[in-house]
């Protein structure tokens, strides 16, 4: 197929007169509610089931990815998941005011109620709208072909790509709550959540889009048959199937058109989306004619350093000093003098921070030896900002005692991207959205599922040489932060004492699987993942519960937190779906 690029997540599309009451389906189960004619909705029988309808349901799905439900508040269930699992593991802080966006004080805290529908309420209602918007294009696809209005070949590349979409939402649920109904295309009345079997479902809609999709897209950001393999391999690892999981990583590392940039900080740039290593990922874009710059990554709108010079917006304002970086996360980028982690120590001392100390005084950045991704995630003081000179400490951060030193890049556009209308359009109110997309699955992740693999399973080189691969990428000279001169020029020197080696081999199985899952936190931090894969690999309560004992000592915020096995491992189900399913839906053990 011819690839072309098309806005996939513009909200003005004509899908909405007729998707407009499939949310509330699987929630309800009166039949009579469900007879009611919907006010101003197109007839099937007038409309024409071709590619550009069918294909125009899809992009209705596609525009659900990055969690905008309504434009309000789209933090509450971003694509780039930074509350639910950054925020909420050893990666994040909250930032900002402890009294601007409480209920996120509560789900760093591991403090969640049912009641708190305005955040859980709203993650609920953005991915099961993705499912019905799905389900819609899936019943699209195959009254086409019922009508002779789309080939046969036509609908079920069209029917692959809607089930890869509802398996995605699906997974984003699962990956939530883990106790949850399956919404397919026959479903008419409210879905009972217990004891469904959701992991086969999910697998079976990739499976059957690996098997129907092209592997070329229909257009740039869309779902093909590599895609689906990929996807499908991170469902096999969330179970920990490790089997099901290796041939189809080997056949995406040997035969798939994906391997690593050169540069790690392509990864997070909007002038290298869609690049080889971008398996899936949220196509963000600005300057398309949506109001305020709507179908940007506006889910990410309050991670931008508070009060600072950098970017402007409508109103003149810098906001919202959320999403800080850890203390934690900062020392896991530790390396010894040799360039490797320190995998088991690297907590025991802080990289020296100006925790408390003013902007206008004296301060030297830590000069121990350091991983140089960390100032590609990390912006600390002394270091430069993307661009945007050196980062002074407490100027640009909202309040220093509650969410601690550090701010996040990984969103943040350069300075030499600023009013580049392709990039940064400059219409919002809030200064740090961008066309930066938001990773969902990256190349490097498929090579650190199968090093665990190897590492767990004891094969071969114990997945040391897939390591190895991240870790010289990484070593990159090229892409290493630069320090400024006096004027704020690069002076072509690293901002800090990178050092970084490959490890050649593993002394052990043990340091293997340490290795692993500690290069897969640092190549992928505030990413979005690092709770989830806590829990997927069963050390949730584990690491967490050790990170609060420290963070009570430095953080007051956190001086109540404390992790529950068993119970904090999912969030709660929102009061109000269980109270709309009629009793169908069970409140998860805990809540």
């Amino acid at each position: 197929m011819k690839e072309v690029f098309i806005d996939i997540k513009t909200r003005r599309i004509l899908i909405l007169v007729y998707i407009s009451v499939i949310v509330s389906i699987p929630f309800q189960s009166c039949q009579k509610e469900l007879e009611i004619p919907l006010q101003g909705q197109y007839s099937t029988d007038v409309i024409t089931y071709d590619a550009n309808w069918v294909g125009s349901q899809l992009t209705a799905a596609y525009g659900m990815l990055d969690g905008n439900l309504d434009g309000d508040d789209m933090w509450r269930a971003a694509g780039s998941n930074w509350v639910y699992g950054e925020v909420a593991s050893d990666n994040a802080y909250k930032g900002s005011e402890f009294g601007d966006q409480p209920i996120i004080n509560n789900i760093e805290r591991y403090a969640a109620n049912s009641n708190e529908s305005r955040y859980y309420g709203y993650k609920w209602n953005a991915v099961f709208e993705g499912v019905a918007r799905s389900n819609e294009a899936i019943k699209g696809a195959k009254k086409g072909l019922e009508r002779g209005e789309l080939t046969p070949a036509e609908s079920i590349q069209l029917e692959a790509e809607a089930r890869f979409l509802r398996a995605h939402y699906h997974f984003e649920a699962k990956k939530m709550w883990d106790n949850i109904p399956y919404i397919d295309e026959t479903v008419t009345v409210s879905q009972s959540n217990i004891d469904v079997d959701s992991w086969s479902a999910i697998e079976a809609d990739f499976a059957f889009a690996v098997e129907k999709l092209a592997e070329n897209s229909r257009f740039v950001g869309a779902a093909n048959s590599w895609v689906a393999r990929a996807y499908l391999a991170k469902v096999h690892m969330y179970q920990l199937d490790y089997t099901a999981a290796k041939p189809v990583l080997d056949a995406i590392i040997n035969s798939g058109p994906y391997s690593l940039t050169p540069k790690y900080s392509d990864n997070f740039n909007a002038e290298t989306n869609n690049n080889v290593e971008s398996i899936f990922a949220i196509q963000n874009t600005v300057g398309d004619g949506s109001a305020g710059d709507d179908n940007a990554n506006w889910g990410d709108a309050l991670n931008f350093p508070n009060g600072a010079p950098v970017g402007t917006s409508p109103t003149g304002s810098s906001c919202c000093g959320f999403f800080q970086p850890s203390q934690n996360l900062v020392n896991a980028y530790k390396t010894d003098v040799s360039g490797l982690p320190l995998l088991d120590t690297f907590n025991d001392v802080d990289v020296v921070n100006d925790d408390g100390i003013a902007s206008d005084a004296s301060f030297t950045p830590y000069t121990g030896e350091l991983d140089p991704r960390l100032d590609w995630k990390v912006g600390r003081r002394g270091i430069d900002y993307n661009g945007w000179g050196i980062m002074p400490g407490q100027a640009w951060i909202r309040n220093q005692p509650n969410g601690g030193p550090y701010l996040q890049k990984i969103t943040l556009f350069r300075k030499s991207q600023f009013e580049n209308g392709s990039i940064d359009a400059g219409l919002a109110w809030a200064p740090g959205v961008s066309s930066m997309n938001t990773n969902i699955i990256r190349f490097a992740e498929v090579l650190l599922w199968r090093a665990e693999i190897m590492a767990v399973k004891g094969e071969g080189d114990l997945g040391v040489a897939l390591v190895d691969r991240i870790r010289t990428r990484a070593a990159n000279p090229d892409d290493f932060v630069k320090e400024l001169d006096a004027n704020g020029k690069p002076t072509g020197n690293p901002a800090a004492n990178y050092v970084i080696q490959p490890y050649g081999s593993f002394t052990s199985q043990e340091q293997a699987i340490k290795a692993v899952a500690h290069e897969y936190r640092i190549e992928t931090a505030l990413e979005g993942h690092r709770f989830f894969d806590l829990v997927r690999r069963g050390v949730a309560d584990q690491v967490l519960s050790t990170y609060l004992n420290t963070e009570i000592t430095k953080r007051s915020h956190l001086n109540s937190a404390s992790f529950t096995a068993g119970k904090n491992e999912r969030y709660p189900i929102p009061q109000t779906v269980i109270s709309v399913s009629n009793g169908k839906i069970k409140q998860n053990e805990g809540y």
